[in-house]
Protein backbone atom coordinates (compact mmCIF):
# COMPACT_ATOMS: atom_id res chain seq x y z
CA UNK A 1 0.00 0.00 0.00
CA UNK A 2 1.09 3.57 -0.72
CA UNK A 3 2.64 5.43 2.20
CA UNK A 4 0.46 8.29 3.43
CA UNK A 5 2.48 11.49 3.91
CA UNK A 6 -0.34 13.95 4.65
CA UNK A 7 -3.61 13.05 6.32
CA UNK A 8 -6.46 15.07 7.78
CA UNK A 9 -9.35 13.63 9.78
CA UNK A 10 -12.44 15.74 10.34
CA UNK A 11 -10.16 18.79 10.23
CA UNK A 12 -12.12 21.89 11.17
CA UNK A 13 -11.14 25.50 11.75
CA UNK A 14 -13.42 28.14 13.20
CA UNK A 15 -12.15 31.69 13.60
CA UNK A 16 -13.63 33.49 16.60
CA UNK A 17 -13.70 37.11 17.67
CA UNK A 18 -12.26 38.62 20.86
CA UNK A 19 -15.23 37.38 22.93
CA UNK A 20 -15.03 33.85 21.57
CA UNK A 21 -18.03 34.17 19.31
CA UNK A 22 -17.96 32.25 16.02
CA UNK A 23 -16.82 34.59 13.24
CA UNK A 24 -15.84 32.44 10.23
CA UNK A 25 -16.18 28.70 9.67
CA UNK A 26 -13.10 28.50 7.42
CA UNK A 27 -12.73 24.71 7.15
CA UNK A 28 -15.39 22.06 7.68
CA UNK A 29 -14.59 18.42 8.48
CA UNK A 30 -11.83 17.95 5.91
CA UNK A 31 -10.86 14.30 5.30
CA UNK A 32 -7.85 14.02 3.01
CA UNK A 33 -4.94 11.67 2.27
CA UNK A 34 -1.87 12.44 0.13
CA UNK A 35 0.46 9.58 -0.78
CA UNK A 36 4.23 9.64 -1.09
CA UNK A 37 5.53 10.62 -4.52
CA UNK A 38 2.37 12.24 -5.88
CA UNK A 39 1.53 15.82 -6.81
CA UNK A 40 -1.75 16.78 -5.17
CA UNK A 41 -3.56 19.96 -6.15
CA UNK A 42 -5.87 21.75 -3.74
CA UNK A 43 -8.19 24.00 -5.72
CA UNK A 44 -10.73 26.59 -4.81
CA UNK A 45 -11.65 30.26 -5.16
CA UNK A 46 -10.29 32.85 -2.76
CA UNK A 47 -11.68 32.26 0.71
CA UNK A 48 -12.37 28.56 0.15
CA UNK A 49 -10.00 27.37 2.90
CA UNK A 50 -6.84 26.49 0.96
CA UNK A 51 -4.43 28.70 2.91
CA UNK A 52 -6.10 27.77 6.19
CA UNK A 53 -5.49 24.10 5.38
CA UNK A 54 -1.82 24.77 4.65
CA UNK A 55 -1.35 26.71 7.89
CA UNK A 56 -2.97 23.89 9.87
CA UNK A 57 -0.67 21.33 8.22
CA UNK A 58 2.37 23.48 9.00
CA UNK A 59 1.35 23.93 12.61
CA UNK A 60 0.94 27.69 12.19
CA UNK A 61 -2.68 27.44 13.32
CA UNK A 62 -4.44 25.19 15.82
CA UNK A 63 -7.46 23.29 14.59
CA UNK A 64 -10.85 23.68 16.25
CA UNK A 65 -11.64 19.99 15.74
CA UNK A 66 -10.11 16.93 14.11
CA UNK A 67 -6.52 15.97 13.31
CA UNK A 68 -3.79 17.05 10.90
CA UNK A 69 -0.99 14.51 10.45
CA UNK A 70 2.34 14.85 8.62
CA UNK A 71 4.46 11.69 8.31
CA UNK A 72 2.08 10.12 10.83
CA UNK A 73 2.74 12.78 13.49
CA UNK A 74 0.64 15.69 14.67
CA UNK A 75 1.21 18.80 12.56
CA UNK A 76 2.17 20.80 15.65
CA UNK A 77 5.16 18.49 16.24
CA UNK A 78 8.01 20.74 15.07
CA UNK A 79 10.44 17.81 14.75
CA UNK A 80 9.06 17.01 11.28
CA UNK A 81 9.72 20.52 9.95
CA UNK A 82 13.19 19.56 8.71
CA UNK A 83 11.49 17.20 6.25
CA UNK A 84 9.17 19.88 4.82
CA UNK A 85 9.75 22.67 2.30
CA UNK A 86 7.27 25.55 2.06
CA UNK A 87 6.78 28.25 -0.55
CA UNK A 88 4.20 30.78 0.74
CA UNK A 89 2.02 32.84 -1.57
CA UNK A 90 4.17 35.86 -0.73
CA UNK A 91 7.86 35.16 -0.14
CA UNK A 92 9.21 37.18 2.77
CA UNK A 93 12.93 37.40 2.02
CA UNK A 94 15.65 39.81 3.16
CA UNK A 95 15.82 42.27 0.28
CA UNK A 96 19.40 43.41 0.89
CA UNK A 97 20.85 39.90 0.55
CA UNK A 98 21.65 38.26 -2.77
CA UNK A 99 20.56 34.78 -3.89
CA UNK A 100 23.61 33.01 -2.48
CA UNK A 101 23.40 34.83 0.85
CA UNK A 102 19.68 34.18 1.39
CA UNK A 103 20.07 30.47 0.65
CA UNK A 104 23.12 30.30 2.91
CA UNK A 105 21.08 31.95 5.69
CA UNK A 106 18.30 29.36 5.46
CA UNK A 107 20.82 26.54 5.07
CA UNK A 108 22.39 27.57 8.39
CA UNK A 109 18.97 27.42 10.06
CA UNK A 110 18.87 23.73 9.17
CA UNK A 111 22.45 23.22 10.42
CA UNK A 112 23.57 21.99 6.99
CA UNK A 113 27.38 21.52 6.94
CA UNK A 114 29.26 24.28 5.09
CA UNK A 115 30.56 22.12 2.23
CA UNK A 116 27.15 20.52 1.64
CA UNK A 117 25.50 23.93 1.91
CA UNK A 118 27.73 25.50 -0.75
CA UNK A 119 27.06 22.68 -3.22
CA UNK A 120 23.35 22.75 -2.47
CA UNK A 121 23.19 26.51 -3.05
CA UNK A 122 25.02 26.18 -6.36
CA UNK A 123 22.72 23.36 -7.54
CA UNK A 124 19.50 25.15 -6.55
CA UNK A 125 20.44 28.44 -8.19
CA UNK A 126 21.26 26.50 -11.37
CA UNK A 127 17.97 24.60 -11.14
CA UNK A 128 15.81 27.73 -10.91
CA UNK A 129 17.82 29.49 -13.65
CA UNK A 130 19.20 32.41 -11.65
CA UNK A 131 22.96 31.89 -12.04
CA UNK A 132 23.21 35.13 -14.00
CA UNK A 133 21.64 37.10 -11.11
CA UNK A 134 23.01 35.29 -8.06
CA UNK A 135 25.08 38.32 -6.94
CA UNK A 136 22.24 40.84 -7.29
CA UNK A 137 20.36 41.99 -4.20
CA UNK A 138 16.85 40.56 -3.96
CA UNK A 139 15.34 44.06 -3.94
CA UNK A 140 16.33 44.23 -7.64
CA UNK A 141 14.50 41.00 -8.48
CA UNK A 142 11.26 40.92 -10.45
CA UNK A 143 8.23 39.06 -9.08
CA UNK A 144 9.06 36.05 -11.22
CA UNK A 145 12.69 35.96 -10.06
CA UNK A 146 11.53 36.26 -6.45
CA UNK A 147 9.24 33.26 -6.90
CA UNK A 148 12.13 31.24 -8.29
CA UNK A 149 14.49 32.03 -5.43
CA UNK A 150 11.59 31.38 -3.06
CA UNK A 151 11.29 27.87 -4.50
CA UNK A 152 15.05 27.38 -4.09
CA UNK A 153 14.72 28.46 -0.44
CA UNK A 154 11.90 25.92 0.04
CA UNK A 155 14.20 23.16 -1.24
CA UNK A 156 17.39 24.11 0.64
CA UNK A 157 16.88 21.31 3.20
CA UNK A 158 16.16 18.68 0.48
CA UNK A 159 12.65 18.08 1.89
CA UNK A 160 10.50 14.99 1.39
CA UNK A 161 7.27 17.03 1.33
CA UNK A 162 7.05 20.31 -0.59
CA UNK A 163 4.06 22.61 0.02
CA UNK A 164 3.53 25.29 -2.63
CA UNK A 165 0.98 28.08 -2.19
CA UNK A 166 0.18 29.71 -5.56
CA UNK A 167 3.61 28.81 -7.04
CA UNK A 168 2.97 30.49 -10.41
CA UNK A 169 1.61 33.73 -8.95
CA UNK A 170 3.05 36.73 -10.81
CA UNK A 171 4.90 34.68 -13.43
CA UNK A 172 4.73 35.30 -17.17
CA UNK A 173 3.89 32.33 -19.48
CA UNK A 174 7.55 31.33 -19.85
CA UNK A 175 8.16 31.49 -16.11
CA UNK A 176 4.92 29.58 -15.49
CA UNK A 177 5.98 26.78 -17.81
CA UNK A 178 9.42 26.61 -16.20
CA UNK A 179 7.88 26.51 -12.71
CA UNK A 180 5.58 23.65 -13.74
CA UNK A 181 8.56 21.77 -15.19
CA UNK A 182 10.40 22.22 -11.89
CA UNK A 183 7.40 20.84 -9.99
CA UNK A 184 7.28 17.78 -12.26
CA UNK A 185 11.01 17.31 -11.68
CA UNK A 186 10.39 17.24 -7.92
CA UNK A 187 8.08 14.28 -8.46
CA UNK A 188 10.75 12.51 -10.52
CA UNK A 189 13.07 12.95 -7.54
CA UNK A 190 10.54 11.07 -5.41
CA UNK A 191 9.24 14.06 -3.48
CA UNK A 192 5.62 14.58 -2.48
CA UNK A 193 4.10 17.91 -3.55
CA UNK A 194 1.00 19.65 -2.20
CA UNK A 195 0.15 22.53 -4.51
CA UNK A 196 -2.57 25.10 -3.84
CA UNK A 197 -3.82 27.30 -6.66
CA UNK A 198 -6.85 28.92 -8.22
CA UNK A 199 -5.24 28.76 -11.70
CA UNK A 200 -6.90 25.63 -13.05
CA UNK A 201 -4.71 25.16 -16.13
CA UNK A 202 -1.56 25.05 -14.00
CA UNK A 203 -2.98 22.37 -11.73
CA UNK A 204 -4.28 20.32 -14.66
CA UNK A 205 -0.82 20.21 -16.23
CA UNK A 206 1.10 18.84 -13.24
CA UNK A 207 -1.17 17.20 -10.67
CA UNK A 208 -1.94 13.51 -10.29
CA UNK A 209 -4.96 14.09 -8.06
CA UNK A 210 -6.93 17.14 -7.06
CA UNK A 211 -9.33 18.19 -4.34
CA UNK A 212 -11.78 21.05 -4.85
CA UNK A 213 -12.67 23.22 -1.87
CA UNK A 214 -15.60 25.62 -1.75
CA UNK A 215 -16.65 27.61 1.33
CA UNK A 216 -14.48 25.39 3.52
CA UNK A 217 -15.91 22.08 2.30
CA UNK A 218 -14.26 19.42 0.12
CA UNK A 219 -16.63 19.13 -2.83
CA UNK A 220 -14.70 16.73 -5.11
CA UNK A 221 -11.54 14.63 -5.05
CA UNK A 222 -9.95 12.22 -7.51
CA UNK A 223 -7.48 11.72 -10.33
CA UNK A 224 -7.31 14.56 -12.83
CA UNK A 225 -7.70 12.33 -15.90
CA UNK A 226 -10.74 10.60 -14.38
CA UNK A 227 -12.50 13.79 -13.27
CA UNK A 228 -11.99 15.51 -16.64
CA UNK A 229 -13.16 12.60 -18.75
CA UNK A 230 -16.45 13.28 -20.60
CA UNK A 231 -18.03 9.83 -20.53
CA UNK A 232 -20.87 10.40 -23.00
CA UNK A 233 -18.58 11.53 -25.84
CA UNK A 234 -15.91 9.74 -27.94
CA UNK A 235 -13.04 11.66 -29.50
CA UNK A 236 -10.86 10.74 -32.49
CA UNK A 237 -7.68 12.57 -33.48
CA UNK A 238 -6.34 11.83 -36.98
CA UNK A 239 -4.05 13.40 -39.52
CA UNK A 240 -5.72 15.80 -42.00
CA UNK A 241 -8.54 14.17 -44.00
CA UNK A 242 -10.13 15.12 -47.30
CA UNK A 243 -13.74 16.27 -47.46
CA UNK A 244 -14.66 12.93 -49.01
CA UNK A 245 -13.05 10.99 -46.16
CA UNK A 246 -14.79 13.19 -43.58
CA UNK A 247 -18.15 12.50 -45.23
CA UNK A 248 -17.49 8.75 -45.09
CA UNK A 249 -16.54 8.88 -41.42
CA UNK A 250 -19.63 10.95 -40.65
CA UNK A 251 -21.81 8.37 -42.40
CA UNK A 252 -20.30 5.52 -40.38
CA UNK A 253 -20.83 7.38 -37.10
CA UNK A 254 -24.47 8.13 -37.96
CA UNK A 255 -24.99 4.51 -39.06
CA UNK A 256 -24.12 3.38 -35.53
CA UNK A 257 -26.43 5.91 -33.88
CA UNK A 258 -23.79 8.52 -33.11
CA UNK A 259 -23.92 12.27 -33.73
CA UNK A 260 -20.96 14.18 -35.17
CA UNK A 261 -20.96 17.35 -33.08
CA UNK A 262 -18.06 19.11 -34.77
CA UNK A 263 -15.33 18.58 -37.37
CA UNK A 264 -12.26 20.77 -37.65
CA UNK A 265 -8.57 21.15 -37.02
CA UNK A 266 -7.13 20.27 -33.62
CA UNK A 267 -6.45 23.26 -31.37
CA UNK A 268 -3.29 23.94 -29.43
CA UNK A 269 -3.37 25.86 -26.15
CA UNK A 270 -2.58 29.58 -26.00
CA UNK A 271 0.32 28.77 -23.65
CA UNK A 272 1.88 26.32 -26.14
CA UNK A 273 1.41 28.81 -29.00
CA UNK A 274 3.07 31.59 -26.99
CA UNK A 275 6.06 29.42 -26.05
CA UNK A 276 6.44 28.23 -29.64
CA UNK A 277 6.53 31.81 -30.94
CA UNK A 278 9.11 32.80 -28.32
CA UNK A 279 11.36 29.85 -29.21
CA UNK A 280 11.08 30.57 -32.94
CA UNK A 281 11.88 34.24 -32.28
CA UNK A 282 15.07 33.24 -30.46
CA UNK A 283 16.12 31.08 -33.43
CA UNK A 284 15.16 33.69 -36.04
CA UNK A 285 15.65 37.20 -34.53
CA UNK A 286 14.07 40.00 -36.50
CA UNK A 287 11.12 37.97 -37.78
CA UNK A 288 7.86 39.87 -37.50
CA UNK A 289 4.17 39.06 -37.78
CA UNK A 290 2.71 39.41 -41.27
CA UNK A 291 -0.25 38.45 -43.41
CA UNK A 292 -3.50 39.40 -41.73
CA UNK A 293 -5.41 42.44 -40.54
CA UNK A 294 -6.72 43.24 -37.08
CA UNK A 295 -9.76 41.00 -37.67
CA UNK A 296 -7.58 37.94 -38.46
CA UNK A 297 -8.33 37.89 -42.21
Amino acid sequence: MAEIVVETRNLTKIYRDFWGRRKVHALKSLDLQINRGEIFGLLGPNGSGKTTTIKLLLGLLFQSEGEALIFGKEAVDVRRNERIGYLPEESYLYKFLNAEEILDFYGRLFNIPAAVRRQRIYDLIEMVGLSWAKKRQLKEYSKGMTRRIGLAQALINDPELVILDEPTSGLDPIGTREMKDLILDLKRQGKTVLMCSHLLADVQDVCDRIGILFQGELKEIGRVDTLLKVRDETQFLTSALSEEAIAEVRAVVEKHGGVVKSVGNAMTSLEDLFLKIVEESKEHPGRRAHGGDANGR
